[in-house]
């Protein structure tokens, strides 16, 4: 299997690093929009690799593939280029006594059939079903848009059905060994934390801020709260630092604010003119304000001396504002 798998993988995909939007020959990417069907006679070889024009009808997904979600906007979009520019980087397929099982490239077969396509171009392989399966994962760890779940998902995949170590699965994919334990630690979050990841509510860094959690309850509830409340990534850390603090009484819910404490953050927004923050409650908590240069640290610092000198109205400090 690593032989095959080896340099044969990293040839077979990186022949074909070209963008979808260039083209590999002008008349084989006319051809592919405008006919619905490509004779055989069309049959390419491109660097060692013979291309053969596959009816789209006789191509179908492979039911394990690890990858469930796809774009419908970016899918569309991927469909509108093909439909001027045809599809122009090869699928890989293998052949089955159903058709041709999809081995690498179901978004471009997705995007083609959707353009109404006749004809894709096409890499017969005959791959046996450990080796389709593995190509299958490593090819979507590859891409950089996969959702990070799957992604996870796809990293333990390899290592139990391959006893593969963090490090194989990392020199495979391309990616750094803390890389791909970062993936598996997500999958130690509970099952609604992954959902929210999985439908874009959280990224996978707010994700990994609530694994220090030591409960399921609290994960949960801190997980909600962050999308609630639209916390950043930095917001979360230090909500779970509050947490996870040496008073045990504190728990997500005691985060809730009154309306009296998110008027004050207004106001203060206001009066700084740049984001301000508040992590706890009327009992107990902190206030956060941002600043993003020496001089933007300088201006609240004036502010803050013209409140100690004087009062002032909103209007002085809008007016002070404009002038820094």
């Amino acid at each position: 299997m690593k032989d095959v798998l080896g340099k044969g993988f990293a040839k077979l995909f990186t022949s074909y690093e070209e963008s979808e939007e260039e083209q590999v020959k002008p008349a084989k990417k006319e051809a592919a929009a405008a006919s619905p069907a490509v004779s055989s006679s069309s049959d390419e070889v491109v660097k060692g690799e013979q291309i053969k024009y596959i009816d789209t009808a006789k191509i179908y997904a492979n039911p394990n593939q690890p990858r469930k979600r796809f774009d419908d906007v970016a899918l569309s979009e991927l469909s509108a280029s093909i439909k001027i520019h045809g599809v122009v980087q090869p699928i890989v397929v293998n052949k089955t006594d159903d058709g041709f099982m999809i081995v690498a490239g179901e978004r471009r077969w997705r995007a083609a059939k959707m353009a109404e396509i006749g004809q894709i171009p096409c890499i017969v392989k005959s791959y046996g079903e450990k080796q389709i399966k593995e190509i299958a994962i490593i090819e979507n760890l590859q891409r950089e848009d996969l959702n990070p779940i799957e992604a996870a998902r796809a990293v333990k995949q390899l290592m139990e059905e391959y006893k593969f170590t963090q490090e194989a699965v990392a020199d495979r994919i391309g990616k750094s060994r803390p890389a791909v334990a970062n993936f598996l630690r997500l999958l130690t979050l509970p099952n609604h934390v992954l959902e929210l990841v999985e439908s874009d509510k959280l990224s996978a860094g707010h994700a990994r801020c609530l694994i220090p959690l030591q409960t399921t309850e609290d994960r949960i509830k801190t997980a909600d709260y962050a999308v609630k409340k639209k916390l950043s990534v930095r917001d979360l850390e230090k909500l779970v630092k509050e947490i996870l603090s040496p008073d045990k009484r504190v728990r997500p819910e005691a985060f809730e604010q009154s309306i009296e404490l998110k008027e004050m953050v207004n106001e203060l927004q206001k009066m700084f003119a740049t984001k301000v923050s508040a992590i706890g409650n009327d009992r107990k908590g902190r206030i956060y304000i941002d600043y993003y240069s020496k001089d933007d640290l300088d201006r609240i610092c004036g502010i803050i001396e013209l409140v100690k000198k004087k009062e002032l109205t909103l209007k002085d400090l809008q007016n002070y504002n404009k002038r820094k």
